[in-house]
């Protein structure tokens, strides 16, 4: 049965060669892949005793290396995910290196000619047949145009979305066949990791989708002096070719060069914080690949950033709720940190609270007398993720990229300046985000969004509610049941669901006054009903809405 969904027998044998060379073949072996791809037995036997020394998550890494350039690349994306993989994966995921040589000058020229039907004499005065960089996916080559501006052309390989389309498709294969067979592949859902790696590394391959987020975020920052990000030469670019401002400067990884030239670099790393922040509090919508390659210190002391192909977009719950995770960590207070997880993730149903509790209290306490600015971001991240990875808790995917980010954001910051604290920096923006969500304006607004919600529901109940009523006296049910009583029981639901909708309203008014006014504190400001009009006539109507209710629900004698 499954050889019949083995489209591509040959690359098959050679995947699953290369699990057995690289010390993976139990997988194959145990699962009846060998025999179905009519696989020799010895040759499994003998790659396990020549890498029975290595951990899984080093045969996993060396199978990845070996397997070619689309596995590189999901190993790479897959080292962000610190939620669904322990980390002993994520450390050796992190070593992955492409190491991809690059395809030949001519390729290039061809490709860029036949995807934007243009002549590369009559478009470039230069173009550079060495390319400047070589990835999993493309290379970039440095040209002039004809008008003088210097670009860089990113060149997607030749075929690479095809055969990492065939890869993708064998390795869910293997996936679904290794849930089926091993304990452990069911418990971490292989199958789901694999799809959710394969959709991201099919968005990355599609250059279409990298302009849209260079073009997002050099809007949000387009009155910034500091800080600059390329403009994107739509009229040549495509789905497989992307064209844009070239960057001339000095990668951040450089201190030395840096520091000869004399840039600030407390500056420069102040800079890049603070635009990081910026991208993830105000925005949500963050560069997610920023490696010291990625950053470049122009000439003129602007922080360039570069490559686009993985960004992250954060709803305003995990914003909110990453805001408090936040300043849970920085005040040591294991009890936000936990309500925060708890409000972004999936937690099982057979989690017990208290021990999740309790496991942060003694993460609380191995950081406990560390101050603030000698505290490091990634050690409590990752002691976090042990946590929900223990408890499978499954965090949304766009967090752990933010985490990602953060560790990788304090690592670069380490190196252009060493003392510098990104939690002390963080703080201000985690509570402003707090402070917004406290905001009258907010508070009014959600509340009222609340107040429609709940009249459609009660009003949607009332009427199911009548007509149910109805039916039990003029519709015969499939078994014998007579209410001689149906008014009675209609009066008692209506006055039950007029004491429900008593409730939440006065609720709700509640916490609109209470917002209103812990706002109105924390802002430092006096009475917001003098200055803001808006807030006033919200709370107005509100008032007036709930005694509308009050009198309709009193006069109707159903309370």
């Amino acid at each position: 049965m499954i050889r019949n969904q083995f489209k591509y027998i040959n690359r098959f044998r050679e995947i699953a060669i290369l699990f057995s060379k690289t010390g993976l073949g139990f997988i194959i072996e145990e699962s009846g892949l060998d025999k179905l791809l009519s696989l020799p037995s010895r040759l499994f036997n003998k790659s396990q005793k020549q890498e029975e020394d290595k951990t899984i998550a080093e045969r996993i890494r060396l199978f990845l290396e070996e397997a070619g350039p689309a596995y590189v690349k999901l190993g790479q994306i897959a080292s962000t995910r610190g939620d669904i993989l322990p980390e002993a994966f994520i450390k050796e995921l992190e070593k992955l290196q492409s190491n991809v040589p690059p395809f030949s000058s001519e390729t290039a020229r061809d490709l860029i000619e036949q995807e934007l039907d243009i002549k590369i004499e009559d478009t470039f005065l230069i173009f550079e047949d060495e390319p400047l960089g070589s990835a999993s996916i493309g290379q970039v080559h440095r040209a002039v145009l004809k008008t003088g501006e210097v670009i860089a052309i990113k060149v997607q390989r030749p075929n690479i979305e095809r055969n990492i389309r065939i890869d993708l498709e064998i390795l869910k294969t293997i996936a679904q066949v290794a849930e089926k067979n091993f304990k452990w592949a069911k418990q971490y859902q292989v199958t789901d990791i694999v799809d959710e790696l394969s959709t991201a590394i099919i968005q990355e391959m599609d250059y279409t989708l990298e302009a849209r987020n260079i073009n997002r975020i050099e809007r949000q920052f387009k009155n910034s002096e500091d800080v600059k990000f390329p403009h994107v030469y739509e009229m040549l670019s495509n789905k497989t070719i992307l064209t844009m401002e070239y960057f001339e400067g000095i990668s951040i990884r450089k201190v030395d060069e840096l520091s000869k030239k004399g840039f600030d670099r407390y500056q420069l790393a102040d800079t890049f914080a603070r635009t990081i922040f910026t991208q993830i509090f105000e925005h949500g919508f963050f560069h997610a690949d920023i490696h010291p390659g990625n950053i470049i210190v122009l000439n003129d002391g602007t922080l360039g950033f570069i490559d686009f192909g993985m960004v992250g977009k954060l709803t305003d719950n995990v914003k909110q709720n990453f805001g408090s995770l936040l300043i849970g960590l920085m005040q040591k207070n294991s009890k936000k940190v936990v309500r925060s997880i708890i409000q972004m993730g999936v937690v099982p149903d057979d989690v017990n609270i208290d021990d999740l509790y309790e496991e942060a209290e003694l993460m609380q306490d191995k950081y406990y007398d560390i101050p603030l600015k000698d505290l490091e971001f990634g050690d409590a991240v990752r002691d976090l993720f042990t946590i929900t990875n223990k408890y499978h808790i499954h965090l949304p995917k766009d967090f752990t990229l933010l985490a990602k980010t953060l560790i990788t954001l304090e690592g670069n910051i380490e190196i252009l300046y060493k003392d510098y604290s990104i939690l002390s920096v963080a703080e201000p923006f985690g509570k402003k985000l707090l402070l917004k969500r406290l905001n009258p304006k907010r508070v009014a607004e959600d509340k009222f969004e609340d107040w429609i919600l709940l009249t459609d529901i009660v009003e949607d109940s009332v009427t199911n509610i009548h007509q149910f009523t109805k039916g039990l006296s003029t519709r015969r049910l499939p078994i014998s049941l007579e209410l001689k009583e149906e008014k009675s029981i209609g009066r008692h639901l209506d006055r039950t669901i007029n004491r429900i909708s008593f409730s939440i309203v006065l609720m709700s008014l509640s916490i609109l006054m209470a917002g209103i006014i812990v706002g109105s504190s924390l802002l430092g400001q006096g009475s917001i009903l003098y200055k803001f009009p808006v807030i006033e006539l919200g709370t107005i109507l509100a008032v007036a809405m709930f005694s509308w209710l009050i009198f309709t629900i009193f006069k109707s004698g159903r309370m």
